[in-house]
Formats: C-alpha cells, structure tokens, sequence
C-alpha cells in the first residue's frame, strides 16, 4: 500500500493541499483528514507522502538514497579495478621466461612513437603477487600503486601520454609471493629500475611480446629462477636459527655495474648504441662515440667476469661493423671467452654473446 500508515502527513498530486492519514480502507483507498477537520476518502493512487514534515521518515529516504550512491561507487570501484587486469598469453609460441616484468604498452600498435601508452606491470608467475609501485621523484620516492596480483596476470598501473615518460623511467617495484601450496618460498622482489626516455623514441625498442600478444618495452625485474636461488640460504637459517653460533653467510652481495643489466641469472645484456650511454651526443666527435663505446663494452665485460657471469650480450647495432669488428679484436685479450653471433630473432644481426669460462680477466 506504498507505505502509508495512520499519522503520515501526505500531500495530493490532482489538487493542492494535503492532510494526514487516518484510516486503511482497503488496498486501493485510505481515509485522510485535511486542514479543516473534516476526513475525506482518498485514492492511494493520487497521494505522496510530505517527507518534510516527518523527519525520521525524510532521514530514512536520506539513509536509503545514500546508501544506494555508496553501493554505485563501489560497483564502480570494482569495475574499474578488474578492468585494469588481464590474463596472459602463457602458451604462446614465443612467451617469454617466467618472471615479473614492467612493459610499456603503446595504444596504437601501428603508430608505436605517438599516443597514450599503458604502464603494466606483469605477473607471469605460478604466484598470487602482492606488490608495490614507486617512482622516484627529485627528493622523494611516491607509491602509485599497490594491490594483489593473481597468478599469469598483467595489471595496467597507469595510463600516460608521452609527456609523463621522464616521471616513470625511474623506480622501485616490490613484492611479495604466496602460493597455497608449495615446496618453496620464494625470496621477496626489490627490483629498482632506470630508463632512459630516448629509448622510447625508437621504433626498435618496441619488441613483440609472446604473453602480452603487443609490442612493447619490456624490462624483466626478476625471472623467477632468480627469486627461487636464495632458497638454500633459507632453508640454512631455518634450520640453525638466527643467532646460533654457526658461521653466518653473508646473503647479500654487493652490486656489480654489470647487475643492472643482469636478465637472468649469470646472464646480462648490454646495449652500446651511444644513445643509451650518454644523455646528449653534441659536440662528440664519431671518435668520441666510439671511445665511449667502447671503454663501456671493456668496463662491462670485466665486471661480468669478476662476478662470474657466463654470458653477456653486447648489442653493437648493424652501421658499418666498426664496433663490432673492434669488440672481437678487443675479446682476444680475455682468455677464457668465446664470442658468437647473437640470437637473430631476437636482435637481428647487431648483436655479439660473449661467454665466460671462468673469472680470469685477461693476460
């Protein structure tokens, strides 16, 4: 009976005035009392309740119509949170290792150096992830984002124009990982990260990626052999307890120059196009360039060495073979490497590997 009871104050819809309820009569009528005392019948059909002059019922609607807004917001919430996830391609024919990535994502796939671009960062891993996104400002560090990831699942942090690039070239991504069960923990992810925003502006950093099914800029913060290589030193604290009197290890070496180019572990890769060494090549000669190039190329591959790397890719670029016919004269000096042309589907032909044997730096 659209909520009437005796004592509502209504008002009515065909005329002007109104009165208060003073009787059911049946489904379809009640009896109301106007201004001048006289009860009069009245169709529910033609009345509205006058919330205004009934407080608590005015607050209940108020309660109801607020609540309703809040339940909106949080659909919406929810929408806009499971729009920002993805699954990933994890069988297809070229997919990359598992491990946790960040990759720029160009809207336009046929237009890669205009347009908006979405950060991601990607879990393709066999793990529930719980991380945090932090790029690093002038003179503080700023979280833009955290949450949980579920296991081969990609999540847009944000999407930029390509003015906003500089803002999140640098950074910190952190993380930690749960499985229901598992026969290993894995160690908890720190994964700095630089890039320089020139690399953006070339259409060659752009590669296809196999789980995204998109070229994009990927960078590999962690393959996942490297969060599952602390595992011993775990198990060994577990077992003789902190404190103990049993030798302590230290757990944390210290960083080599060659680590931040590390992809996997005892593997880096190194690229030597000048753009990627230098912030601005005016007024450096081609001799100056190549100088650079290659005191860059000697500084990596000894510190490689020192940290017992067995391989480094050193990306030369095609050009004219300079470069690259002075690396290999140059890898004559370091007994125990080989050199081979690297991987063409994946750098074409502007590529060298340099494996290690052992640390032994040179004659």
């Amino acid at each position: 009976m659209a909520g009437f009871k005796i004592g509502d104050r209504v008002n009515f819809l065909s005329s002007t005035g109104g009165g208060k309820v003073t009787k059911i009569i049946d489904s379809r009528m009640v009896m109301v009392e106007i201004e001048d005392g006289f009860e009069v019948p009245c169709l529910i059909s033609d009345l509205v309740i006058d919330y205004r002059s009934q407080p608590a019922r005015q607050q209940q609607i108020v309660d109801v119509v607020q609540k309703e807004i809040k339940e909106k917001e949080l659909l919406q919430q929810r929408q806009e949170e499971d729009a920002r996830h993805g699954g990933l391609r994890r069988f297809a024919k070229e997919a990359e290792k598992e491990g946790v990535y960040l990759a720029f994502v160009p809207h336009e796939q046929q237009w890669l150096l205009t347009g908006a671009m979405d950060v991601m960062l990607v879990n393709h891993t066999p793990y529930e992830m719980l991380y945090t996104f932090t790029v690093k400002e002038p003179d503080q560090f700023v979280n833009v984002d955290y949450g949980q990831m579920e296991k081969y699942e990609k999540v847009v942090v944000e999407t930029i124009s390509r003015e906003d690039l500089e803002y999140w070239c640098n950074g910190i991504v952190q993380a930690v990982f749960t499985k229901d069960s598992s026969d290993m923990v894995l160690l908890p992810l720190n994964a700095p990260f630089s890039l320089r925003t020139n690399r953006f502006f070339k259409e060659g950093s752009y590669l296809m990626s196999g789980i995204l099914g998109e070229k994009a800029v990927m960078v590999c913060l962690s393959e996942l052999i490297a969060l599952k290589s602390g595992e011993a030193d775990l198990m060994k604290i577990a077992k003789e307890g902190i404190g103990s009197n049993a030798p302590k290890k230290d757990l944390v070496k210290q960083e080599a120059p060659i680590d931040k180019h590390r992809t996997t572990p005892g593997e880096a890769t190194v690229d030597l196009h000048i753009a990627e060494l230098v912030e601005n090549i005016a007024g450096l000669s081609s001799h100056d360039m190549f100088q650079i190039q290659m005191d860059y190329f000697r500084k990596m591959l000894e510190s490689a060495i020192a940290a017992e790397y067995s391989k480094v890719t050193f990306i030369h670029g095609v050009g004219n073979g300079v470069l690259k016919n002075a690396i290999i004269e140059e890898l004559k000096k370091y007994k125990n490497t080989e050199n081979r042309m690297a991987s063409i589907a994946k750098f074409g032909v502007g590529a060298i590997d340099v494996v290690i044997k052992d640390k032994e730096i040179k004659n």
